[in-house]
């Protein structure tokens, strides 16, 4: 059994490090499809939800990876091929991986169909298709064990597709920013996953403009709350500042969101701005990164 395991963490490394060719952020996962490493943080539960580790799970530690240490999800996941040899080197028990959605340059969209209880999630995606006026494209299909499907998308960056669970129609679950898919080659308790037939040479197609609609409901009002930036704020410029290649938009428009929906927006533009400098991106990135997360929680973008 040990000799299967490590040939399957042999197995998943090298697919894993293939993905990374291609510009997707990956993960070790374990025969469970959580990740592999567990939080090095004391106050950090198991993760006990597959597919919902990020910024708004209720049991994710502040930390998003700032303390340099491995365990923090999909915060771990990377491109860089030392980094990705460490992570598995840190799991030797891994057997699959995970390939963050959201991310430079594909800023994947993962859209699981799901086949448990009887549902017929394709038809439910079809008939979406006919009703809203899109065409489902041809992309990246991966098979799962249960007899379901993911198809990889592409977003474009200015968007940030959250993850939702039966939202769009019942067996359809979106894996959006903060989330991840198994990756093909992954083998779990139920089986591997593979890549579908004459799909795995293709890139992520362009998500239609309708089914993005679909996925990116209109922003909810917040209350808002007294402007002190304080050590929220100072949380919010240190998760920017702690941003890997790859992440840095990202996370900015994730930390401007929540800066902007807690009423400290205003104030922390310039302080993001510099953070994302830091952090690799260009001024005008940045502040555009800002703005579109102050229209999406319906502010006006200050600075």
């Amino acid at each position: 059994m040990a000799t299967t395991d490590r040939q399957a963490t042999t197995v998943a490394l090298a697919h894993a490090l293939s993905a990374a060719e291609r510009g997707l952020a990956v993960i070790p996962l374990s025969r469970t499809k959580l990740p592999a490493l567990r939080s090095p943080h004391r106050a950090a539960p198991p993760h006990d939800a597959p597919h919902r580790d990020g910024p708004d799970h209720p049991t994710t530690p502040a930390c998003h990876g700032e303390c340099g240490r491995f365990g923090h999800g999909v915060y771990d996941a990377s491109t860089d091929p030392r980094r990705i040899r460490e992570l598995f080197a840190a799991a030797p028990w891994a057997t699959g991986y995970g390939i963050a959605c959201g991310l430079e340059p594909h800023h994947l969209i993962g859209v699981d169909l799901d086949t448990k209880s009887g549902t017929d999630s394709l038809a439910a995606l079809r008939e979406l298709a006919l009703r809203h006026l899109f065409t489902i494209p041809e992309t990246v299909v991966v098979l799962t064990p249960s007899g379901g499907r993911h198809l990889w998308l592409s977003g474009p960056p200015e968007v940030v597709v959250p993850n939702s669970a039966g939202r769009l129609a019942p067996g359809i679950d979106i894996r959006g920013a903060g989330g991840y898919l198994v990756g093909p080659g992954s083998r779990t308790d139920h089986g591997v996953y593979r890549t579908a037939p004459g799909t795995a040479q293709l890139p992520p197609a362009p998500c239609p403009r309708a089914l993005l609609r679909l996925l990116t409901p209109p922003p909810r009002t917040h209350h808002r709350t007294p402007p002190a930036t304080g050590q929220h704020g100072q949380g919010l410029v240190q998760f920017v500042l702690a941003a890997h290649e790859g992440q840095r938009n990202t996370r900015l428009f994730w930390a401007a969101c929540r800066a902007y929906e807690n009423g400290i927006g205003p104030d922390l533009v310039d302080p993001l701005v510099a953070a994302a400098r830091s952090a690799g991106l260009s001024e005008r990135e940045a502040r555009a990164t800002i703005a579109s997360a102050a229209r999406m929680t319906g502010r006006e973008a200050g600075g």
